[in-house]
This record gives C-alpha cells, structure tokens and sequence, in this order.
C-alpha cells in the first residue's frame, strides 16, 4: 500500500448557519488520482479551498506528508507542496507564456534552494503540455484549450506533491477534454498526486483509481470507479427519488 500523503479528519466548514462541510474524512495516498463528485452545492470546492488554505476550517484537521497544516496559509502550503489549479485561469496577461511560469518557479526555488537553470525547467514543464514552441508569445493570444494549458503548466512549475485540478475541463470540446486528461495523467506519472473536481463524467471516470462522492456537505460513496456507478445512493444524489 501506497504511503498515504493527505489525511483530512472530521473536517467542518460553516458560513454563518450553513454547513458546507460536515466532518468530512478523506485520505489520499502518494501518486493516488482521486475524482471528487457531487451535485452543485455538494461541497466540493469548499473541501479543496480547505485543504488548499484558501479557506480555514471551524473544526477537524488536515495533515500533509505527516505534517498538521491546519490553520496555515495558502502560501504555506504551496511551499510544502499543495498546489491549485483554477477553472478559469488568470495569467500574467501582460507577460509570456514563459514569463508566466518563471514566476512560481523563482518562488519555490528560492524558497526550497534549488536554484539553477530555471528557464530550461520551464522549458520542459511546456514541453509537456504542448506550448513548447510558443514559449515566448504573449500570453494574452491564447486559446481557452492553451489556456488551460498553461494553467496546469503553471502548477507543475510549483513542484507539487499534491495538484487539487477544478474543473480543468469545463466548457472545452470532447477532443480537449482527452488532451487535458493526457496531460494530468502524464502530471500523475512524474509523481504528483491528484484530486479532480470534474462534472464530465467520462473524464472522471477514465482518470480516478477511487472516487469520492460529496451530497449537501457529507460523503456519500467513496470506491473505485465501478461501485461509485453501481452505488444507488451517489444515483439518488444526481437523479433524485
């Protein structure tokens, strides 16, 4: 069994009289790919915003690599190696596509030591998403499919252990949505480990090992692909009665 890497413990998340998240436990291993579904409102981006320190927990805990995180800033965790990709990207719009990359590059080498040939690193990390020969366009020129592109580029240039993708795929065509699922199944391979919000459930589906399911704040189902299908209660969530 694969050393486990994120532990979330009876984790609850309240806005005002509202409980977004109610002592939700979730566990990923090292390298895992984990697909997190529910209905709108579930609670899906509120657990990522948790684990990620964009928003901080009433009660429960996350530990990373062993370590109690909770209560750290985003920016701390990104330095320990959590790191987010957004559904709509927001690049330096007025930099390259390069430019964009050296960036999260200059912080996490300076902050981890490990300066050194970071335009080369950049380089490879673009290589692996297709944007390799447009390096150093303007970054304003980019399609949405590059822009999602870039946005993942953009995450690995972090070195993360840990990459919480939402919805890296909305809106895009079929054939973009298999290119992105490429690139994060390529992400997983070099050692990151994932958690996917995702609505298109082919995309889910082809890329988890296991699958959460969240409903009104509580886990509902958490197996592999093919019992998260068969479970009628993650139908009940989506269908109804």
């Amino acid at each position: 069994m694969s050393e486990e890497i994120l532990s979330v413990t009876d984790l609850t998340k309240r806005f005002g009289g509202f409980t977004a998240l109610d002592a939700v436990n979730v566990s990923l291993s090292n390298r895992e790919r984990l697909g997190l579904i529910g209905p709108n409102g579930s609670g899906k981006t509120t657990l990522i915003n948790c684990i990620s320190g964009a928003l901080f927990n009433e009660q429960g805990s996350v530990r990373f690599k062993g370590q109690e995180i909770t209560g750290l800033k985003a920016s701390k965790r990104a330095n320990l190696g959590i790191v987010r990709s957004f559904q709509i990207p927001r690049p330096f719009r007025s930099m390259s596509i390069i430019g964009n990359l050296l960036i999260p590059m200059e912080y996490a080498a300076s902050d981890r030591g490990e300066r050194g040939a970071l335009r080369d690193q950049a380089m490879e990390f673009l290589e692996l998403v297709g944007l390799q020969d447009r390096a150093d366009e303007n970054s304003s020129n980019l399609t949405q499919i590059d822009l999602r592109r870039l946005e993942l580029a953009r995450a690995l240039s972090a070195k993360p252990s840990l990459l919480l993708s939402d919805e890296s795929m909305a809106g895009l065509s079929s054939s973009e949505v298999d290119e992105i699922l490429d690139i994060l199944l390529a992400l997983n391979e070099r050692g990151v480990a994932v958690i996917m919000i995702e609505h298109i459930m082919r995309a889910v589906m082809k890329f988890s090992e296991r699958i959460v399911v969240l409903d009104a704040g509580k886990i509902i189902a958490d197996g592999s692909p093919d019992e998260i299908v068969a479970n009628p209660d993650v139908e009940r969530a989506y269908l109804g009665e």
